[in-house]
């Protein structure tokens, strides 16, 4: 677009945004277009409500495994039926597994991460007004909210949710009668997840137009804070990607509904032959995982780019290799789309064809490691402002690190094959996947929430006592199960009383647990700090933490259309912290950061690494 085109739109927002009409509850709380309202909704839904369902859902297996077979007052008052006596039932078992893993990786960390702090801060950190359709906006959120619903509603129906694992592979779910868990609740499982693939196309078409249309004059690609290329590179992931999942959806759908035989044949119940014939559940794997190894770069990247940009921020130093750090960018987007076979290397893959997953897996390490060591680089000798932000940012790289070496070894499928389907590899993608990118997602939140909400900050002193407790809790939940692992316990088993050889482990599974419940309080924390500090947080500045990106220079209040006046024009890259000039002074004196928006002054060099 060009500049005057840029303009004249400008001009043209900018006297709507004058005249703008009155805003009612409805239309400003619930049927928002606003990106900042949009922002706080997908938290509130996305993260607060069904992270807090995730969460619970994780405790309850979590005690089974440690104490099976005992009678427990929370099973019989959370799961009525399914839990006779207070002893849990197998198949809810599978089915709390099952819907553990579906909310916690799409409907927190896909559309809670994603969907909060792309809205949040894509308009804010290029200089645009809104997104570029508000409206399009506002469905995406209430077609995951709408998916939110109709998940949550299935654990509810009379033959229980969704069971057969977060991948539902068939023929668990693609046959209504195998198990309970096969019937009504998996069919509400595949239409909300059809419905939630809309939200995300929807949003992530949003997200590429506004990066690649509305940024501000001087916002060239170059110029644009690591959050930025983090958001818009994942929602190009989602683009491609998803679709593939909705049709594998689909494709269930039509053989558990219509008769066809897409991923069943030659199957056998209680001795009769089913008339299935010709499909495989192989191609199900490879729809599958077609969307889900993309998948855990949708939901790592996000964190990544906001570990840098908050790490730049309180370190006080430039980003270290910034132009580095976007190629590693692009390079995990293309290698995560022809990685997804290591995840089946015991389904009978071709050997050949196995080694060429592992090489190309194996590839993908490197662009994670020069984000590692550029991260580390970052905090050398740096000016550290160790706040709640900060720390969650360092165990985030702490997080990624440890977690990420395991996948060395689950990427080589010879090694892979011993490990595969063990405890190994939960905790192997919970660390890498799922606390890093949670770590990014409250690095985002204790740094943002003052943009969210008016100018308020959260406790420090609370934000502390959070990142500790979850930081040990954490690994105390996920390092002792490596271990587990290696010993060969089975994952997604009810029990293993029926294996003498792991009955020394019973106390292992009994520690993971003490420390999962330690772990989940310190969220408690978490959401008490959240919701006080929105009405009685203390007031900080327009720029408490002195950063130079773009939506710090909007006013406190929020308002339709972000700035007041015009909107300000770049002049520099997002990183210029304690620049100085050739007498070793900062070019502002006593300030050691300068604002993108600040023009250059005489002699002055931009700065890009």
């Amino acid at each position: 677009m060009s500049a005057t085109a840029h303009a004249h739109i400008d001009d043209h927002v900018h006297d709507d945004h004058g005249h703008h009409h009155k805003e009612t509850f409805v239309t400003k709380y619930i049927f928002s277009q606003d990106h900042k309202m949009i922002a706080k909704q997908y938290f509130i839904t996305g993260i607060l409500i069904m992270g807090f369902i995730g969460i619970a859902m994780s405790l309850l297996f979590r005690m089974q495994l440690a104490w099976p077979g005992e009678s427990n007052v929370f099973f019989e008052a959370l799961l009525g039926k399914w839990a006779p006596d207070g002893v849990m039932d197998a198949d809810v078992y599978l089915a709390l597994v099952t819907m553990h893993g579906t909310i916690m990786v799409f409907f927190v960390l896909t559309a809670g991460l994603s969907g909060t702090f792309s809205n949040l801060l894509i308009p804010l950190q290029i200089g645009a007004r809104d997104m570029a359709s508000g409206f399009l906006n506002m469905v995406s959120f209430w077609l995951f909210f709408l998916s939110s619903v109709i998940m949550v509603t299935s654990l509810f129906v009379e033959a229980g949710p969704a069971a057969a694992g977060w991948t539902i592979y068939p023929p668990l779910s693609a046959l209504p009668m195998a198990q309970p868990g096969s019937g009504m609740g998996m069919t509400l499982w595949l239409v909300s997840m059809a419905i939630f693939i809309a939200s995300s196309l929807l949003g992530s078409l949003n997200y590429i137009v506004t990066v690649l249309n509305l940024r501000t004059k001087g916002m060239t690609m170059t110029r644009l804070p690591l959050t930025i290329w983090a958001f818009f590179v994942t929602a190009i992931i989602g683009v491609i990607s998803f679709p593939v999942l909705l049709s594998a959806a689909l494709l269930l759908i039509m053989d558990r509904s219509f008769g066809t035989s897409f991923f069943l044949s030659d199957i056998f119940i209680q001795g009769e032959v089913l008339h299935y014939q010709g499909g495989s559940p192989v191609l199900y794997e490879h729809l599958f995982w077609f969307l889900g190894h993309p998948e855990v770069y949708i939901v790592i990247l996000p964190a990544m780019g906001i570990v840098s940009e908050v790490m730049a921020v309180n370190a006080r130093k430039p980003i270290f290799g910034y132009r580095a750090m976007i190629a590693s960018i692009l390079a995990i987007a293309f290698l995560s789309t022809i990685v997804w076979g290591h995840h089946m290397f015991i389904s009978g893959m071709n050997p050949f064809l196995g080694s060429v997953f592992t090489f190309t897996t194996l590839l993908i390490a490197i662009p994670s490691a020069v984000k590692a060591f550029n991260w580390i680089t970052t905090l050398w000798k740096g000016n550290l402002q160790m706040n709640p932000g900060m720390l969650f940012s360092i165990g985030m790289v702490s997080t990624f690190i440890t977690g990420g070496l395991t996948g060395i070894i689950l990427g080589d499928s010879t090694l892979d094959i011993n490990v595969h389907d063990t405890y190994f590899v939960v905790a192997h993608f919970h660390l890498v996947m799922g606390i890093s990118a949670l770590y990014g997602m409250f690095a985002g939140a204790y740094h943002w929430f003052p943009k969210m909400f008016q100018g308020r900050m959260m406790s420090k002193n609370l934000g502390f006592v959070h990142f500790w407790i979850t930081a040990i809790g954490s690994y105390g939940v996920f390092f002792p199960m490596h271990f587990v692992g290696m010993a060969g316990v089975p994952r997604r088993y009810y029990e293993n009383t029926a294996f003498p050889m792991f009955d020394e482990l019973t106390d292992v599974q009994a520690l993971m647990t003490v420390f999962a419940i330690i772990t989940a309080a310190a969220q408690l924390v978490f959401v008490y700090n959240f919701v006080r500090s929105i009405f009685y947080g203390k007031r900080g500045t327009q720029n408490p933490w002195s950063a130079t990106t773009l939506e710090w220079t909007t006013p406190m209040e929020h308002i339709h259309g972000n700035w007041p006046g015009a909107i300000p024009e770049v002049h520099r890259w997002a990183y210029d912290y304690s620049k100085v000039d050739d007498n070793d002074e900062y070019i502002i004196p006593g300030q050691d950061y300068v604002q993108q928006h600040v023009p250059l002054f005489d002699g002055e060099e931009e700065l890009q690494h």
